[in-house]
């Protein structure tokens, strides 16, 4: 008959941060909060623009094999544009050749 509270309220008494909740934590430490929040942003912000800058080397490769595949293309219309010509200069009547500047555009 020593105690006459019950062996529960006394643990409970022993151990009151445990029952605080995650506001109630953050008001106690907040300037920690405040760091942590802080720190992860930066973080957050650190990773979104590793990621554009990865993605801005990806355009620029994008963008460098595009100008050789024109640079390609162009020269390939510009052969089949000097065979054309070419093929019409043979031609004794000059009907095709005159055709031919008709439709390219030019007074060749």
């Amino acid at each position: 008959m020593a105690s006459s509270a019950p062996p529960s309220s006394a643990a409970g008494a022993q151990n009151p941060n445990r029952s605080l909740g995650l506001l109630a934590n953050a008001m106690k430490r907040k300037d920690s909060f405040i760091q942590f929040f802080a720190m992860t942003g930066i973080l957050l912000l650190s990773v979104r623009s590793l990621g554009q800058k990865y993605r801005i080397n990806d355009l620029v490769e994008d963008t460098s094999s595009l100008r050789e595949e024109q640079k390609g293309l162009a020269d390939r219309i510009n052969h089949i544009k000097a065979s054309l010509r070419a093929e019409a200069a043979v031609e004794p009547t000059g009907v095709f050749a005159s055709r031919l500047r008709l439709l390219f555009g030019d007074g060749d």
